[in-house]
């Protein structure tokens, strides 16, 4: 017999329509994945990554071990010193995933006494790396820097001296797509002498020159106590780095137990986002990428559903529709009719707040993007 309490809470799940279920890839028109530009489907980093093992004579498949032990293979120095000039950044370390970097910085940076303020929409590793701290953390107001700075000024005013603020926000949001004002953000976070730390997952590939983050497109590199960017998305391959100081990296290598006790990454692994980055320099995949963006924009306005979808400048737009039940009715009818979009459910969203999710790319044709707003309309407005 299953665990009571375990059948209870998937009860719960079914009841409210929430229960979550792994499902087939399909042959639907994308706006669903992350892969904004397309990359992780690009021939040419296929191929040169292949390339790139054989003139190295690196044939292994695995990386044997724990960086701290035997899997820390020469195409890591490679790959981090090639993020540290991209990045313009002192020092990088890789981890595995951006869940397993996030998870390794928020629980061992911030200490006992410190203070972590965080945007209420920040991303669930974040979290989850937070709730394995031992420093206290405090929610702020989704981009309300007043919100923000009231708080600074209140643990500023009645923590010790030596006590860390840390704040914590992302440059674009996972569930939103919209982004904060970094550079008030910088303002409020030195004025307050806190240590600001920016998820840039979202951001990478898409903003800023050769699609670089909007903290190197706001020349912001220097105000930031550490970046975090993910490989996983508009990359299209694997990973994630935590950029920064060289005494960050030292710290992390020592205290980090996600990076600590797990095995490292492959070679290949390591070699495809070395030929991803170097496409990326090459590609015209960005402009593309932000035309069908205003295209899309432009689409919301004409069908006269700005109403219901959240302001983002970002591949990743929301349209909220309250109600688990009736956002996956949506989305399912959308599917029906050939295009993969997504519905998030509450409770990974708000209740009331649950929505669709289309993630726009740079092969998304301008006749599908039109076409599935126009269907969209329709179904909201039966």
């Amino acid at each position: 017999m299953f665990p009571k309490k375990l059948n209870q809470k998937l009860e719960v799940r079914k009841a409210s329509n929430a229960l979550r279920k792994l499902g087939a890839q399909d042959d639907l028109v994308d706006f669903s994945s992350n892969d904004y530009l397309g990359l992780s489907k690009n021939e040419i980093i296929f191929d040169n990554a292949h390339k790139f093992l054989i003139e190295n004579n690196i044939k292994q498949n695995g990386a044997t071990g724990s960086r701290l032990l035997s899997g820390n293979h020469k195409l890591y120095n490679q790959a981090e010193q090639q993020l540290c000039e991209f990045h313009n950044s002192p020092s990088s370390i890789i981890f595995n995933s951006g869940y397993d970097a996030n998870i390794g910085f928020f629980s061992s940076v911030p200490q006992r006494g410190d203070i972590i303020l965080y945007d209420e929409f920040i991303h669930a590793s974040i979290r989850d790396g937070i709730k394995m701290s031992h420093a206290k953390a405090y929610k702020f107001n989704h981009n309300d820097l007043d919100d923000l700075e009231k708080r600074c000024q209140m643990e500023r005013n009645r923590s010790p001296r030596d006590s860390e603020i840390y704040v914590v926000t992302e440059s674009v949001f996972s569930m939103d797509g919209d982004t904060p004002n970094l550079l008030a953000l910088v303002q409020i976070s030195k004025k307050y002498q806190a240590r600001l730390i920016v998820d840039e997952a979202h951001a990478i590939g898409l903003f800023g020159e050769n699609g670089s983050g909007i903290i190197q497109d706001l020349k912001l590199e220097n105000d930031i106590f550490a970046r975090i960017v993910t490989f996983g998305k508009a990359m299209g391959c694997h990973g994630a780095a935590v950029l920064g100081s060289h005494a960050l990296k030292s710290y992390l290598i020592n205290f980090s137990r996600s990076f600590i006790y797990t095995t490292g990454l492959p070679p290949h692994s390591l070699a495809t986002i070395n030929c991803a980055y170097n496409e990326l320099l090459k590609s015209d995949s960005k402009s593309r990428l932000l035309k069908n963006i205003r295209h899309f924009k432009s689409e919301i306005v004409n069908n006269k559903l700005e109403h219901i979808f959240i302001e983002s400048n970002s591949a990743i737009h929301c349209c909220v529709i309250s109600g688990n039940t009736k956002v996956k009715s949506i989305a399912e009818k959308l599917q029906h009719n050939g295009f993969n979009v997504k519905p998030i459910l509450s409770p990974t969203v708000p209740k009331d707040k649950e929505r669709l999710r289309f993630c726009l790319h740079s092969y998304n044709s301008l006749r599908e993007i039109t076409q599935v707003l126009n269907l969209l309309a329709t179904f909201v407005r039966f």
